[in-house]
């Protein structure tokens, strides 16, 4: 089998393996990760830090993740782009802000959750820190029941960590 034939392959089995992930029934919370975990399986790799709860600037990060992606053919297999979100940041992966510090902000924009779903489809995952939920006093049920989500100790650390791992690091804003 070629190279290009094991990739098509691998992309159609990624596709599926995804479509069937999201028919599975609700966790109660997400996937924790740890640090050593984390590895870069993909020739481009990438890291976008997300602390931020403007909806404009979030808004403009799924633009850029998008674009990024693009220029690599929408290439699962050869593209990997991780989330890190932490502070305000989480807001964005969490069901509802009731009982949230940030309760009082404007509701978050549905599209921009369909263009998150619509990015996973791409392998992109977004690492929740658990010390935000922990420091918030937020209940880690509260994030949203998707395969892309994961829970990770640290935000600043997962940073590091990937950095270290050769994913590069981008901050929109």
């Amino acid at each position: 089998m070629t190279d290009i034939d094991r990739r098509h392959l691998l992309g159609a089995l990624a596709v599926g393996g995804a479509a069937v992930a999201t028919t599975v029934a609700a966790r109660a919370a997400p996937v924790e990760l740890k640090l050593t975990d984390m590895k870069k399986e993909a020739e481009v790799a990438c890291l976008y830090h997300c602390d931020f709860g403007d909806d404009k600037r979030y808004d403009a990060m799924l633009r850029n993740i998008n674009n990024h992606l693009s220029v690599y053919n929408f290439d699962p297999l050869g593209t990997k782009i991780v989330i890190v979100a932490h502070s305000v940041g989480i807001k964005y992966h969490l069901k509802s802000l009731a009982g949230t510090p940030w309760e009082k902000h404007p509701p978050i924009d549905p599209e921009l959750e369909k263009r998150m779903k619509a990015l996973s489809q791409y392998g992109v995952e977004v690492y929740l820190c658990k010390i935000t939920f922990d420091r918030t006093k937020i209940n880690l049920q509260l994030a949203k029941d998707e395969p892309y989500i994961k829970l990770v100790p640290s935000g600043v650390a997962t940073v590091a960590a990937l950095q270290s791992k050769g994913f590069a690091y981008l901050k929109v804003g």
